[in-house]
């Protein structure tokens, strides 16, 4: 009889593994990075680190992680054919600058506003925002042709890099005085581009030529997929910019609100190794017309984001509020309540994450856009009517998140009959591969 972790490992997709340790240590780095810069800084000066990091980890994952999903899905396809991923790593190296290069541009349009508005008239630190946005471009084009490639090792290896150096910048700052919000937050800039450059003679090694490939097949869904995630990523990052809104001035509680996010978020972090791999898989099922196979994964990973969300939420509402203060220095203005309500809604969030994911196999973008934009109306909703601010704002995340989950089960349960009767099944994408794991190559 098996042992519950062998169960766990064996209800994760391929791959899942490998990435873990990666995602370990870059998780972990968040957590080093903001305490130390929250025992190092003053309490305005964490506050703006704060919302720079909010802004980078919504922002930027909602602009950029896309590319990485899509060139997942796209590089898999050519492997499993035998097609080298040339063609598609130029192109979408392309088409990657140019996504920066228009966030580049529309952030330095609107420095000004940005910086007054957001970091006490600072424009270093809109500065730093638009380099830490270039490093999350070439993580995440990289990435997406290492875990299309199955080269996870080398995906791994370039998250553990990126994390253990923003925990050995972070403690170098500290440790020669550094006081400065500007080189805490350069951080999310110089790790991830020094990541991507040690793992660049894996990925050239492993690129071969191959057929060339149309935009419309790199393009497609691209511009659904990034308004989903965009969205995606204000549910699960507007408490601390709803708080900045509506108690501009109340520094202590943003600040303890990014802290108290991060911690109820743990699992997340470790639902973060999924997402190399999940997609391929439920790709690979459906693609097949295997619809035991596509329901067994989903509630397997089902069974798997409950369980992370028990070991991760029950710790965070009962030790919570002493460990942001222990951690990260946050000064007590949460209860047990608030963070009940960011754990929950990051279960119901991570709950969205699956079914969304099963919404892109169908081919379902805009479903899935429909979705998020109606968790965001519901957190919008919640926001502002009248109340405690911190209440209302975990509050919204929880429901938003919620409502996303419920609008995605029926979205699902609608596509499930038309694509996966025998005969009628069709491909998740063009491109998608046939069988399960087919293409995979180890390290």
């Amino acid at each position: 009889m098996k042992n519950p972790l062998a169960k766990v490992a064996a209800a994760l997709p391929p791959g899942t593994l490998a990435v873990a340790g990666g995602t370990v240590v870059l998780g972990a780095a968040s957590y080093v990075h903001l305490g130390v810069a929250g025992h190092s800084l003053t309490t305005d000066q964490m506050a703006n680190v704060s919302l720079l990091w909010t802004i980078v980890m919504s922002i930027g994952i909602g602009v950029f992680f896309p590319i990485e999903q899509e060139l997942t899905r796209i590089v898999a396809a050519r492997a499993a054919l035998g097609h080298g991923a040339g063609p598609v790593l130029r192109r979408a190296t392309v088409l990657t600058a140019g996504i920066l290069g228009l966030t580049l541009a529309a952030l330095a349009a609107a420095a000004g506003p940005i910086a007054d508005g957001l970091f006490r008239g600072d424009k270093a630190l809109v500065a730093a925002l638009g380099a830490a946005f270039f490093g999350m471009a070439v993580c995440y084009l990289t990435r997406g042709v290492l875990a299309g490639l199955g080269r996870f090792g080398a995906y791994g290896t370039q998250l553990g890099l990126d994390g253990g150096l923003r925990m050995v910048l972070a403690f170098g700052c500290a440790a020669f005085g550094v006081r400065s919000a500007l080189a805490f937050s350069l951080i999310l800039a110089v790790a991830p581009v020094i990541a991507v450059l040690a793992t660049l003679p894996p990925l050239v090694r492993a690129v071969k030529p191959g057929p060339a490939i149309a935009w419309r097949d790199l393009c497609g869904g691209l511009g659904l997929l990034i308004c989903s995630t965009l969205l995606s990523q204000v549910v699960v990052n507007a408490a601390v910019l709803s708080t900045k809104l509506l108690a501009p001035t109340d520094s202590a509680l943003i600040a303890a609100l990014l802290n108290a996010l991060v911690l109820a978020r743990v699992p997340l972090f470790v639902f973060g190794s999924l997402q190399a791999s999940l997609l391929n898989g439920l790709s690979a099922a459906l693609a097949v017309g295997d619809r035991a196979a596509f329901s067994g994964m989903l509630r397997k990973i089902g069974a798997v984001v409950g369980l992370l969300g028990l070991l991760g939420g029950i710790p965070a509402v009962v030790l919570g509020p002493w460990l942001i203060q222990v951690l990260f220095g946050a000064e007590p203005v949460l209860g047990c309540l608030d963070f009940f309500w960011m754990s929950a809604g990051t279960v119901a969030y991570m709950f969205a994450m699956v079914l969304g994911q099963a919404l892109m196999v169908f081919k379902r973008h805009n479903l899935q856009l429909l979705c998020w934009a109606a968790g965001t109306l519901v957190l919008l909703g919640v926001t502002f009517v009248p109340g405690d601010v911190a209440t209302r704002v975990v509050l919204a995340y929880a429901l938003g998140s919620l409502a996303t989950v419920i609008g995605m089960l029926a979205a699902l349960r609608r596509s499930f009959p038309d694509r996966t009767a025998p005969g009628t099944v069709e491909p998740a994408h063009e491109s998608a591969p046939s069988p399960l794991g087919a293409g995979v190559v180890g390290e």
